[in-house]
């Protein structure tokens, strides 16, 4: 039976859902960890007792085995692995993107991949590397749309879902393009190839970019796996773009470098005198005794995948709380690059206040970043609705004053407020420190809305003096009434 995708919370673009072919359930956002059979440092089973629910593996690999080819036909691959839960068949297109060919065609490797009894099938997709240009890119875009219509018409969709790789490089309409076509052709289940280039070189600006443009062209209740995404400290930004599915072998690859891998970053064991974590592994070993464990490359792999599920539900409980903005901004300040992409993807204000939720638990202000939050742009949308009268004042002392039509409160950095919503969501529950030029520039511009949109009236701002050059200068056609003269 065909996996089915179900949304059930959401927080910015994030979702927490389900995907379930009625017997399995994948809950998202999840990680399907990948597999080589012939290198199982943590094995299926043993995933599975950690919480997996979900895993992917090679079906290139597995056709070219002498080993498993034929044990995977006649067993089927969940007997194989001895895994219970979802899994999903890369075709060879990875082997494609290193080697420059596979010895297999798209037809061949859907059919096998359904002959094994793989949960998703993925095509035999061309993943353009991002810095191609355009003229070649274009060309295998073409050549991976037209094999995914060919998997698409003899496909067994009844027992088997098929992926629909959204490629394109770095050129957003080719992005945006593709999704809206795979979207077009009825496929529910769509990752997006060829990003691993961009997230090794921490490109993560460009990984915004072509992401959002993916999301783009795609059908809301498309779930998005983003493929190759293993490194837990970018999963929060992922997810705040709409991504649902990661796919990583980082866990076994850092451990076998000796890297030691936490939400902020990686460690060399060598470097390290604690280990900060409290996981079977890290509570049972020091530092010196893991670095000169004979099973030091299982140990570290099992840690690492610990600390990737670990963020997997953190994330979930995030978007459950309405606070992944908060753990967003907190993630990517753990590396320059991160913070790039976080800053890109909040230019996308706009677009993702159409899906964010209208109320959450809580607003913390954690830098000018926060000025940019969905939360503040509806807001500065809803101050065009107040009712205010022939004269207005808004104060920043939070006392109310008379002679007046309407009073507001101001509250930095969303701006005017009726004192009424003063226990309301974002004014109540809004956690800020001590107000900054950027907050209160960002205030005013909710002045300057109202304003606007209040043509008739006489608005009067009351402050200390040393506001006044910011609001004078963003909101211009108000009135200063100084607090200090």
């Amino acid at each position: 039976m065909a996996l089915s995708f179900e949304i059930l919370e959401k927080d910015i673009a994030g979702r927490i859902g389900r995907l379930s072919d009625g017997k399995k359930t994948v809950k998202t956002p999840a990680l399907l960890p990948v597999i080589n059979p012939h290198l199982p440092i943590i094995t299926p089973r043993e995933m599975q007792d950690m919480g997996v629910q979900a895993l992917i593996t090679n079906a290139y690999i597995i056709s070219r085995s002498t080993e498993f080819r034929e044990r995977a036909l006649a067993e089927g691959l969940h007997a194989m692995l001895d895994f219970d839960g979802v899994i999903m068949t890369d075709s060879g297109s990875f082997q494609l993107s290193v080697y420059g060919e596979v010895e297999i065609s798209n037809q061949q490797t859907i059919e096998f991949q359904q002959a094994i009894g793989s949960d998703i099938i993925v095509p035999l997709d061309i993943p353009t590397h991002p810095d191609t240009e355009r003229e070649q890119v274009e060309e295998e875009l073409a050549i991976t749309l037209s094999r995914l219509k060919e998997a698409n018409g003899f496909a067994n969709h009844a027992n088997h879902t098929l992926a629909g790789p959204v490629q394109g490089g770095l050129f957003e309409d080719l992005r945006e393009f593709a999704g809206r076509e795979i979207s077009e052709m009825g496929l529910k289940f769509c990752p997006l190839g060829a990003v691993v280039p961009l997230m090794e070189t921490y490109r993560y600006k460009d990984l915004v970019k072509v992401v959002m443009a993916a999301k783009r062209g795609l059908k809301p209740g498309i779930c998005v796996h983003l493929f190759g995404a293993g490194h837990p400290s970018m999963f929060a930004l992922a997810v705040a773009m709409g991504c649902d599915l990661f796919d990583s072998a980082a866990y076994a690859l850092y451990a076998k470098a000796g890297r030691y891998m936490t939400t902020h970053g990686s460690y060399h064991l060598h470097e390290l005198s604690y280990l900060p974590c409290a996981c079977q592994v890290c509570s049972t070993h020091t530092a010196e005794s893991l670095q000169k464990s004979p099973d030091k490359e299982r140990l570290l792999a099992l840690h690492n995948l610990h600390v990737t599920l670990a963020e997997i539900n953190r994330i979930r409980q995030a978007i459950k709380d309405g606070v992944l903005w908060e753990l967003v901004d907190e993630r990517c300040r753990g590396h320059p690059q991160l913070l790039r992409g976080y800053r890109e993807l909040l230019t996308y204000g706009e677009e993702l206040k159409q899906q964010d939720r209208v109320s959450k638990r809580r607003f913390f202000y954690r830098g000018s970043e926060s000025c940019l939050r969905t939360e503040v742009l509806r807001y500065h949308d809803m101050v065009e609705r107040f009712e205010v009268g022939k004269r207005a004042l808004v104060t920043f002392d939070q006392k109310v004053h008379s002679g007046y039509d309407a009073v507001f409160f101001f509250k930095p950095p969303f701006g005017p407020y009726p004192p009424e919503l003063s226990e309301t969501f974002p004014i109540g529950q809004s956690e800020i420190p001590d107000w900054d030029n950027e907050m209160v520039r960002c205030g005013c511009i909710g002045i300057e809305r109202l304003t606007k949109a209040n043509p008739d009236t006489k608005i009067i701002v009351r402050c200390r003096s040393y506001w006044k050059d910011i609001i004078e200068s963003t909101a211009p056609s108000v009135e200063v009434d100084l607090e200090d003269l």
